[in-house]
């Protein structure tokens, strides 16, 4: 679902990408199948900031069809692959296989901003941090969606 405020846009998968030439947009990459729904949290947290941000979290989504978990994947790699910015969140819930690839593919990618973050209980917050530090040095992996708010505000995008 789209959802349009003064200064930022929502967009929702499976929903059409139509981000616009000179727009700023944040992928929020992270945990979706048993996490919390931090995405609502961070979209309130960044709500004012004039940005599109890609959500690739669904109302409905049934990981065991193939045909929408196909679409899924595809939204989520163009939704990477076109955003100006990339987030990435690492919950507590579960190890985010998907999320630990996505940052691995993307960590190499200098040209635009990535800030990651991790419940301080991250089973695998080492292995990011370690991960972090040989590839991107420069990088805070924060712990806290407040945080990794207050790190998109301050990104060069």
């Amino acid at each position: 679902m789209e959802n349009r405020s003064p200064g930022h846009r929502t967009i929702t998968a499976p929903e059409p990408i139509d981000v616009g030439v000179g727009e700023i947009s944040w992928f929020l990459g992270g945990g979706i199948t048993g996490c919390p729904d931090w995405q609502s949290i961070m979209i309130a947290n960044i709500a004012d900031l004039n940005v599109v941000l890609l959500n690739p979290r669904r109302p409905n989504f049934d990981i065991s069809d193939k045909s929408i978990s196909d679409v899924q994947v595809e939204w989520e790699h163009k939704g990477l692959t076109l955003a100006t910015g990339r987030l990435f969140w690492f919950p507590r819930e579960s190890i985010c296989p998907i999320t630990l690839f996505e940052l691995g593919a993307w960590a190499y990618q200098k040209s635009r901003p990535l800030v990651v973050g991790a419940h301080p209980e991250y089973p695998r917050l080492w292995d990011i941090k370690k991960q972090l530090s040989l590839t991107r040095p420069e990088l805070e992996v924060v712990d806290s969606l407040e945080a990794l708010a207050k790190q998109v505000r301050t990104a060069k995008s």
